[in-house]
């Protein structure tokens, strides 16, 4: 028989016990969420593996993951059948992935955690042993955006001597590309100019297109104290400048450039290009980098045979074909790609061109390989060793990214920003990245084509 006492001193010791079990709840559901968001970010979106080779990885997850391949192609993980799936992969250790196809392949690889939690959806590419151009010449970037780029936004001092900001009640924000006006596709600013300036005050259709969405809105232009019809907004539509090419895969005549993609210095946002063109450049002078204050190399835009178009600006770099008989093409030896659990710290090499239209070799350092952040185009931090280069340039200057890099006679990856507060050190893309992104413009372009009748 409870007393009283006995009866509250019971009934607190539930609630102790209720609190300790919804405690440890609580911890491991933070534990496992943590750990869950850790392995989303972890394992890459896709790989690129070459036909033959075994690549190695090592994602470190404290659990086991089910794997299932989308569709049928030889893809063998430590030596078993990936296809009718694989169970209990132990993802703290190391496993091996090896594929004999012969041709181009494409095959999702379905990741569930414990067998039932899906997890992530990781796309492998299989191509055959690849071997490509490394180039290193400077090359001068012409493009046209698609559309006008919304750079900046400011207050129209109207003929009433009032400020008005048209722009703001319209949603039209810094890093808006506007193609249409009126339904009138645009193709530059004087434009867009044109059109404001013909409104006369009346409200005018917009279409705008923001992070690979369409907007459509409506502004009223305002009358400035010029007389000029306005709606304050500033707008750019071409750039150009100087980088290096990376590479050049003479069997598609596709190239590869820069190692990072073109962004507009004001907004800061990527460009989507409507057309562009590369050409030979002639290095003429070089400012050399200092600590806080980044070098840049100066050149001047040749005239070349054979067309060099743009088609793609990535987070990677640029991508387009080059004529094979275009002067634009280095006469350097192919070499195979090396994929990134190939790369190894130590010693290593680049090409590059600082100095007329003369391409070296200079003597770099890999200090570090981030294996695991493979969606990025900072995957490898790189050290300038050679004097002959530091003694010219200070280190990595601007207009140098894209310079390929060599480790062990393959072409690993490029050159792609300077840390400001060390010249001499910088950040390298891996070239299977670079690759990648070459061979989904090639897949897409052959999914445009019309079918044959």
């Amino acid at each position: 028989m409870l007393t009283g006492g006995s009866f509250v001193l019971t009934f607190k010791r539930k609630r102790q016990v209720n609190k300790y079990i919804l405690f440890s709840l609580l911890t491991f559901f933070v534990i496992f969420l943590f750990v869950y968001l850790q392995a989303l970010t972890e394992i890459p979106n896709q790989l690129l593996i070459i036909d033959g080779k075994e690549y190695v990885f090592d994602f470190k997850m404290p659990f086991t993951v089910n794997l299932y391949q989308d569709k049928k192609v030889d893809l063998k993980l430590n030596g078993n059948d990936i296809n009718n799936g694989i169970t209990n992969l132990n993802m703290m250790k190391q496993f091996t992935l090896l594929t004999k196809t012969n041709k181009d392949s494409r095959v999702n690889i379905n990741l569930k955690m414990f067998g039932f939690i899906p997890l992530k959806t990781m796309m492998i590419n299989v191509v055959p042993n690849k071997t490509v151009i490394p180039c290193g010449n400077s090359i001068g970037v012409k493009i046209h955006t698609n559309g006008a780029l919304v750079v900046g936004t400011t207050s129209v001092l109207s003929s009433d001597g009032k400020y008005y900001e048209p722009f703001k009640s319209s949603n039209i924000n810094i890093g808006d590309y506007i193609i249409k006006i009126n339904d009138l596709q645009i193709k530059d600013i004087s434009q867009v100019t044109s059109i404001i300036e013909k409104s006369l005050g009346q409200t005018i259709k917009l279409e705008i297109k923001r992070n690979g969405r369409i907007i459509y809105t409506t502004v009223k232009p305002c009358k400035s104290q010029d007389g000029i019809y306005r709606i304050g907004i500033w707008l750019r539509d071409s750039t150009a400048g100087i980088g290096t090419l990376t590479f050049y895969d003479k069997d598609n005549g596709i190239y590869g450039a820069l190692g990072h993609g073109i962004t507009d210095i004001d907004s800061g946002m990527l460009m989507t290009i409507n057309n562009g063109e590369i050409v030979p450049s002639k290095v003429i002078s070089v400012k050399k980098g200092y600590r806080g204050k980044p070098g840049e190399l100066k050149g001047m835009l040749m005239e070349h045979y054979g067309k060099s178009n743009i088609i793609q600006n990535t987070e990677y770099g640029i991508y387009g074909k080059i004529d094979k008989n275009s002067t634009i093409i280095p006469h350097n030896k192919a070499l195979p790609i090396a994929l990134r659990n190939e790369i190894k710290e130590g010693p290593a090499q680049i090409i590059t061109n600082i100095n007329g239209s003369d391409l070296n070799i200079y003597n770099i350092e890999i200090q570090k390989v981030f294996l695991q952040n493979i969606d990025s185009s900072k995957n490898l931090i790189i050290k300038i060793t050679d004097e002959r280069l530091l003694n010219y340039t200070g280190g990595i200057v601007q207009g140098m990214s894209g310079s390929p890099i060599i480790q062990n006679g393959k072409l690993i990856g490029a050159v792609t920003h300077v840390l400001i507060n060390d010249p001499t050190r910088g950040y390298g893309v891996f070239i299977e990245s670079m690759i990648q992104k070459a061979d989904s413009m090639i897949n897409k372009q052959l999914e445009e084509m019309p079918a044959a009748s």
